[in-house]
């Protein structure tokens, strides 16, 4: 009830779908597979997480953020019901995969996140993983730069505090969840993200944990760094043993 009352009171300006005014330029696109080989994970979970995507994807693509306009993930996508066609996915609740109605838009909030922070929007709301389900096998990105979501108590929300207009562009293909940020006019930065003092810890329950800081650099046309900022700390949960042998984790 307090979100919905602050998305009608807060006096927030949202972004919303539009055609207009143009967005030719590309400044950030990303892709990430629909479907993997999870350990103990049914594949039917991931087959319905891919028609939960075309449902959110349909709903994010084109929304545009105006100057001082502020992206809400579930204020666009709204709630995920079976009355909207959203069927039974891949969950993760207290760190265990189990089904339920929406399940898999994490990876959609995932690959928001992601790309955002390759362009200067701003993020105001994010929420990280507590717990590290899966092994790295094929990992492409420093742990801990995704974003959970829960609806509607845990969102992702990014405000656009530069002068040009950005405009989200999502889609399901038949293999990859594929999205780009467009703007307005072309931008003078370029920017790297990456992790510092990443480490596994044992604790003293016997389990282990997770931890490092997310830094994102920023490069202007010259090549020349200009910035370097801390994006975010990471501490998960581990649930499963950081000594696994090869071959026994996610392929």
């Amino acid at each position: 009830a307090r979100r919905w009352a602050w998305w009608r009171l807060s006096g927030t300006a949202f972004a919303k779908k539009r055609e207009e005014p143009p967005c030719p330029f590309l400044c950030a696109v990303h892709a990430t597979p629909l479907v993997r080989q999870l350990r103990d994970v049914d594949m039917w979970m991931q087959e319905n997480k891919v028609i939960n995507l075309r449902l959110a994807a349909g709903a994010l693509d084109g929304v545009t953020l105006l100057p001082g306009e502020t992206l809400s993930y579930w204020r666009c996508i709204g709630e995920p019901t079976r009355r909207k066609g959203y069927v039974e996915g891949m969950l993760l609740r207290n760190g265990q995969v189990v089904p339920g109605v929406g399940g898999g838009l994490c990876q959609c909030s995932n690959l928001l996140y992601w790309m955002t922070l390759h362009t200067p929007l701003t993020v105001t709301e994010r929420h990280r993983h507590g717990y590290d389900v899966f092994p790295d096998a094929g990992r492409t990105q420093p742990f801990g730069t995704g974003a959970t979501c829960f609806y509607n108590y845990l969102d992702l929300m990014i405000r656009n505090d530069t002068p040009d207009v950005w405009r989200l562009s999502l889609r399901v293909t038949e293999k990859d969840l594929e999205g780009a940020w467009y703007a307005s006019a072309p931008q003078v930065l370029r920017y790297e993200v990456y992790e510092r003092e990443h480490r596994f810890q044992g604790e003293y329950w016997g389990g282990y944990t997770r931890h490092n800081t997310v830094f994102r650099r920023a490069f202007d046309l010259d090549g020349v760094q200009v910035a370097d900022e801390l994006v975010c700390e990471n501490h998960a949960v581990m649930m499963y043993d950081p000594m696994l042998p090869e071959g026994k984790g996610e392929t």
